[in-house]
C-alpha cells in the first residue's frame, strides 16, 4: 500500500505554474504510537492520526512522501484544537511537523474553535524523495487529518464539506464509480456481536456473505479498543439455541475496563476465519448506498488507512452498525430520543417527547507503577475541587457522556468531553488533592479513545416493540430471540448534575426486572427499505424498550434470527417481510434447531443479570 497519495496541480498563468502535494495523515507508512480514528469521518470528512499517549507523547509517525518538484513549499495541516469547546485559547493537543529532518515552527493543533487548515511554515526542499513526520509534544490527543504542501502562498484546500471531499477524491485519483468487491447473498454492515451472527448463521446457512467491519478489530462494544463484558442471558425462552454462537466465540471473563486480553479480540477473528462463506472486510466504513425504488442495491464503503474505495452488491444488507447508518442513508425511517408517555402508554416514559438518549462512555483505568508517577496538570475548561472530584482508580460504564446531545451530529465532541474529564479528574487526584497517596505512584493505565454508545437512530420495523409487550408478556405469533435484561435506562447522575449542571459525565440506572420475552421477528427488517434487515441497538423499539433488547447477548441473539430468515429470503427468492407472511413455521424451525456447534458449555455465566420467574397473567 502507498503511504501517500500526491497531487500536482499546473495552473496556466503566464509562465507560472504551482506545484502541490496532499499527504493523507491515516495513509502514513510508519503510524509509530499515533492511531487511526474515523469515528467522526461522517462529520468532518476523514479518518486521522491521533496521538492517544495519555499524557506521555507518542513515538513519531512518519512516512516517504515524493514532491513533484523542488523548491519552496508553503505548508498546511488540517487540525483541531479540540478543548476548544469548554476553553479559550491554546489547547492540550500540541505537536510538530518535520520535512527531510527540518522541523517547522509553528506548533499545531492548539488554535481555532473547529477542523481547520493551520498555517505549518515553510520549507525548501531540495530531495524528491523526503521524510515527512509528525512529532507529539504532549500526548493529549493531538490530531492530525492532512497535510497540503504548496508552491504558492495562500493557496489552501477548501474548507466547505462537499468541496473537500471532491478536492480529496481528486488528489487521491480515485475513480467516480467504486470497483465491485463481489456479489453476496447478504452484505452485513457493522461487525459486533449482532453483526458477527447474523453473518455467520446466514453462512452456514448456504448464503455467501460480505460482512464491513471499519475498525481493525471486531466484537464492537465487546473489544479491547471499548471493554464492556457481554450482558444478558442465552438459552432462555422457547428457542434455547439461540445464542449458542456466542459460546464458540464469547470471552470466558466478564468485567468492564479490563485489560485488552480479557476480550479475546484474536479469538474472535480466528473464529470469523474458519468461516468459508464469510468474507470479513477490516478497516473499511459504509459511506454510502444505491438504490433502485425502495430496495438497497450496493453498499460502498471506504477504507479508512488508504482512503480506497469498494462496492458490494446483494439482494439483501443488514444494518448493524448501532448507528442505522445503511438505513439513514437509504431513507429508512427511524426514531432518535424518548417518545411522550401518551404515544404508547409507556409508564416510565417522559411526558412529552424529547431528543434525550442514553450516553456514550469512555471507560478508563490506572495501574500502579511501583514509584511516584506524575502526571502533567491539565485544566481545560472542567475545573475539578475536594467536593466535586470523583476519588476513584477506574472508571466503567457509569462514566457516560452526551444524553442531552445529538449522539450522531455532536459525536466527537461527545467522546471528546469524556476525554477531557478523565485526564482533568486525574490531574486533580494527582495534583491538587491534599491527602492523595494512594494516587502517587498510580499512572493511567488505558483511557479508550473509541467510545462505547448506547443509543441513537431506531430503525422502524413493521413492528414497534413497547414497554406494555414486555412488562404484560403480550404474546405475538412471530415471537423470536428472548430478551432478558432489565429495562435499563440511564439518566444523568444527581449528584454529577449539581456540581457540573448540564455537562453531566456521571449517570445512574434503576434495572425493571422482567420476565424473558420473546421478540417479535417484525422488528428486525424495515418498514420501507423493502430488503433491509436490522441487528443490534438500532431495531424497532421505543426508548423504554431498548432498555432491555439494547445488552450485547441479546443482540447476538437478534443477528442470529436475522441469518436465518436471510437464508430463507434466499431459498425463496423473497424479501424479509415475506418471511413473516409465507415462511414463518420454516424460520420456528430454524430458531429451534441452531446455527451453532452443539454439546458445548454454556461459559457465558457472567453478567447474566436478574429475571422475574413468575409469568403475569394477561388478562
Amino acid at each position: 500500500m502507498k503511504a501517500l497519495i500526491t497531487l500536482l496541480l499546473l495552473l496556466s498563468l503566464g509562465t507560472v505554474r504551482a506545484a502541490d502535494l496532499f499527504v493523507e495523515a491515516e495513509s502514513f507508512s510508519h503510524k509509530g504510537g499515533w492511531v487511526v480514528d474515523q469515528q467522526f469521518m461522517d462529520l468532518m470528512g476523514s479518518p486521522y492520526l491521533l496521538a492517544h499517549g495519555m499524557g506521555e507523547p507518542v513515538d513519531d509517525a512518519y512516512t516517504e512522501v515524493t514532491f513533484p518538484e523542488k523548491g519552496e513549499y508553503y505548508v498546511y495541516v488540517r487540525t483541531y484544537n479540540w478543548t476548544s469547546p469548554w476553553k479559550k485559547g491554546e489547547g492540550p493537543g500540541k505537536f510538530s511537523l518535520s520535512v527531510g529532518g527540518k522541523k517547522l515552527a509553528s506548533p499545531l493543533g492548539t488554535e481555532g474553535t473547529a477542523w481547520m487548515w493551520q498555517a505549518a511554515g515553510k520549507v525548501s526542499v531540495k530531495n524528491l524523495r523526503t521524510v515527512v513526520k509528525l512529532h507529539d509534544l504532549t500526548g493529549f490527543d493531538g490530531r492530525c487529518d492532512a497535510i497540503y504542501f504548496t508552491t504558492e502562498e495562500g493557496r489552501i484546500p477548501p474548507s466547505d464539506m462537499k468541496q473537500l471531499e471532491a478536492f480529496r477524491r481528486k488528489a487521491q485519483g480515485f475513480p467516480d464509480e467504486a470497483p465491485l468487491a463481489g456479489q453476496y447473498d447478504l452484505v452485513v454492515v457493522g461487525a459486533g456481536i449482532a453483526g458477527m451472527s447474523a453473518a455467520v448463521s446466514a453462512a452456514r446457512l448456504g448464503c455467501k456473505v460480505a460482512l464491513i467491519n471499519d475498525r481493525p478489530v471486531i466484537g464492537g462494544n465487546n473489544s479491547s479498543e471499548i471493554r464492556v463484558h457481554l450482558g444478558g442471558r442465552i438459552e432462555e425462552g422457547v428457542y434455547k439455541e439461540l445464542g449458542g454462537l456466542q459460546k464458540e466465540f464469547g470471552p470466558e471473563k466478564g468485567g468492564n475496563a479490563q485489560p485488552a486480553e480479557n476480550y479475546e479480540d484474536q479469538k474472535k477473528l480466528d473464529w470469523l476465519a474458519n468461516e468459508k462463506n464469510v468474507t470479513l472486510f477490516l478497516n473499511y466504513r459504509a459511506i454510502g448506498v444505491t438504490k433502485d425504488g425502495n430496495k438497497i442495491t450496493s453498499v460502498t464503503a471506504r477504507h479508512i488507512e488508504s482512503g480506497k474505495e469498494q462496492k458490494f452488491e446483494a439482494p439483501l444488507f443488514s444494518d448493524c452498525t448501532g448507528d442505522g447508518t445503511i438505513g439513514y442513508l437509504a431513507g429508512a425511517d427511524f426514531r432518535m430520543g424518548r417518545e411522550a408517555k401518551s404515544e404508547f402508554g409507556e409508564s416510565i416514559a417522559p411526558e412529552k417527547a424529547d431528543k434525550m438518549t442514553m450516553g456514550a462512555s469512555v471507560q478508563w483505568y490506572s495501574v500502579d507503577n511501583g514509584k511516584n508517577s506524575s502526571f502533567p496538570d491539565f485544566s481545560y475548561g472542567v475545573e475539578f475541587n475536594d467536593k466535586n472530584c470523583e476519588k476513584v482508580l477506574m472508571g466503567e460504564w457509569t462514566w457516560e457522556t452526551g444524553m442531552n446531545l445529538d449522539q450522531i451530529k455532536d459525536f466527537e465532541r461527545i467522546r471528546d468531553y469524556g476525554m477531557l474529564v478523565v485526564y482533568s479528574n486525574w490531574s486533580y487526584l494527582k495534583n491538587q488533592m491534599k491527602e492523595n497517596t494512594q494516587y502517587r505512584n498510580r499512572k493511567l493505565g488505558w483511557v479508550a479513545y473509541v467510545a462505547g454508545k448506547r443509543e441513537s437512530r431506531r430503525l422502524m420495523g413493521d413492528y414497534i416493540l413497547k414497554e406494555d409487550d414486555i412488562t404484560k408478556n403480550v404474546t405475538h405469533e412471530d415471537a423470536s430471540f428472548a430478551t432478558t435484561w432489565s429495562i435499563d435506562l440511564h439518566w444523568q447522575d444527581p449528584a454529577n448534575s449539581a456540581h457540573f449542571p448540564g455537562n453531566e459525565f456521571k449517570a445512574v440506572t434503576k434495572h425493571i426486572l422482567i420476565h424473558p420475552y420473546p421478540v417479535p421477528y417484525r422488528c428486525l427488517y424495515s418498514r420501507n427499505i423493502d430488503n433491509l434487515f436490522m441487528a443490534g441497538r438500532n431495531i424497532s423499539v421505543t426508548h423504554v424498550a431498548l432498555g432491555t433488547v439494547r445488552v450485547m447477548r441479546t443482540t447476538g441473539m437478534m443477528g442470529e434470527v436475522v441469518g436465518m430468515a436471510a437464508s430463507l429470503c434466499k431459498k425463496y427468492g423473497v424479501e424479509p417481510r415475506k418471511v413473516y407472511q409465507s415462511y414463518l413455521e420454516e424460520l420456528k424451525v430454524l430458531m429451534k434447531e441452531g446455527v451453532n456447534k452443539k454439546g458445548l458449555p454454556n461459559n457465558q455465566r457472567y453478567n447474566e443479570g436478574g429475571i422475574l420467574k413468575e409469568k403475569p397473567v394477561v388478562k
